[in-house]
């Protein structure tokens, strides 16, 4: 078991509760390039990371996932953000745990994930299944360059109201956001499809699927 966390404290309190629960811990670390210097190093069976420590967790878990795959990562932070949620399990992890768990639920938690059982709280498990059911919504879009379509269900929905002519105004009063998050959600459209503008944009549209 590696344990990345940068706060010396909560990896005292991580370590005691796994070692009480029958874990070793074969190291510790406190930034993400020490996490995965020690993840190659000791090849451990679970890696627990923090997502805000310096360097990211969520690029630890993307290196050690690619250079370690025979070892589950879980994330352990206090972030309930779907973003966070959605991109630490893109970048390879296996669990993602808040950090007001139980201490004493922690090693049974990690301990079913060994055995192929979730480790994630029942109301990040509700984000995920609303993430598929809107993915869903958009699955007649198809785009006519393949190796595009990474991209979120607010983006598809984003893309589809800019296919149905909506102006940056129109799409945030429509979505109950602020423009500024539209024109950043259209922003990583644009670099996403490897194209300059939004009309470049509907035309990556297949016509045929519309």
């Amino acid at each position: 078991m590696l344990i990345a966390d940068d706060h010396p404290l909560v990896r005292f309190g991580v370590r005691r509760a796994l070692e009480n629960g029958g874990f070793v811990v074969c190291a510790e670390a406190m930034d993400a390039e020490e996490a995965i210097y020690s993840a190659l190093r000791e090849r451990p069976d679970v890696c627990l990371l923090d997502i805000s420590m310096p360097g990211s967790g969520i690029s630890a878990a993307e290196a050690i996932a690619a250079e370690v795959p025979e070892c589950a990562i879980v994330m352990l932070t206090v972030s309930r953000s779907d973003t966070d949620l959605f991109a630490a399990l893109r970048a390879g992890a296996s669990g993602y745990l808040l950090k007001d768990i139980d201490p004493d639920r922690l090693p049974y938690a990690l301990r079913g994930l060994l055995e192929g059982e979730a480790a994630l709280p029942r109301e990040l498990a509700a984000l995920l299944i609303e993430e598929f059911r809107r993915r869903s919504r958009f699955q007649r879009l198809r785009l006519v360059r393949p190796g595009c379509e990474d991209l979120t269900s607010e983006e598809w929905e984003v893309l589809e109201l800019m296919r149905s002519g909506f102006a940056t105004d129109d799409i945030a009063d429509h979505l109950s956001v602020s423009t500024v998050t539209v024109k950043t959600c259209v922003a990583a459209i644009l670099r996403k499809l490897r194209v300059s503008n939004r009309r470049e944009a509907l035309r990556m549209l297949d016509p045929d699927a519309l």
